[in-house]
């Protein structure tokens, strides 16, 4: 079972070629999306490399964490900056739940939509140089990979038992309301361990990054609420949406 469990984390999550499962069931979907964060590591571990290689060229920060965030984005094929593009245009586009669904499942991004991206792309931007700013370049590499992997526990948030699907034939169907809400807590209280950790390792406040964990958390229930109320449960572009905007959460709060 967690075999197929990993492989179906990373390869829906990254670019990463991966054997495809040999069954998917709601079991191993919720499986997937706890293991997450470390689906993630590969996106991680790209942006600390990035960011070390730009501290030894003398890059400036900003130039930095606008590759770094080229490569999360090549590494997931903008799977979740499509998510919120969706998400912010079908929920825009009106008040009936029908609607918003029919807006989201079309794929084209209207002006909400591509506003909410270039504005949530900014923030990280703006965010991860900050990070990158911190007093030990290698620890604020390494917290920099770990925000990234962090804000993957988003995607839990959005599965967990209780949250309705708002549309049986999508994609996210089959993920939905399969993690128990005791797991949820405890993915987020390692993620708040791990970036207190890696925030000490930086040079910043240990009680920042654990800070940056729980608004984090708190933005991505946000989001689930909003979606549950407007569309009568979340999709998979609700779980692309939750994603992007807890990374820019963590990184804000960590600069």
């Amino acid at each position: 079972m967690l075999p197929d469990a990993w492989r179906l984390s990373l390869g829906t999550l990254t670019a990463v070629p991966v054997r495809p499962p040999l069954l998917v069931d709601r079991r191993r979907a919720g499986t997937a999306m706890v293991l997450a964060p470390l689906a993630a590591v590969p996106l991680g571990v790209a942006v600390t490399v990035v960011a070390l290689a730009g501290h030894a060229w003398g890059l400036p920060h900003l130039v930095v964490a606008l590759l770094a965030l080229g490569a999360v984005v090549l590494g997931n094929r903008a799977f979740h900056l499509d998510g919120l593009a969706d998400t912010v245009d079908g929920m825009a586009a009106s008040s009936d739940p029908q609607r918003s669904l029919a807006v989201m499942k079309t794929g084209t991004s209207g002006p909400a939509g591509v506003a909410a991206v270039v504005l949530t792309l900014g923030l990280q931007a703006a965010g991860l140089a900050a990070v990158l700013a911190l007093p030990h370049p290698v620890g604020a590499a390494v917290l920099a990979g770990c925000a990234v992997c962090v804000s993957r526990a988003a995607l839990a948030v959005c599965c967990r038992r209780g949250v309705p699907s708002a549309r049986p034939d999508g994609l996210g169907d089959v993920y939905t309301g399969t993690v128990p809400a005791p797991v949820v807590v405890l993915l987020w209280a390692v993620a708040a361990a791990v970036l207190a950790l890696a925030g000490a390792w930086a040079g910043s406040s240990w009680w920042r990054g654990a800070a940056a964990a729980v608004l984090a958390l708190v933005v991505a229930a946000v989001v689930v609420a909003r979606a549950v109320r407007r569309l009568g449960g979340v999709t998979g572009d609700v779980f692309g949406a939750s994603v992007e905007l807890s990374l820019a959460t963590v990184l804000v709060a960590l600069s």
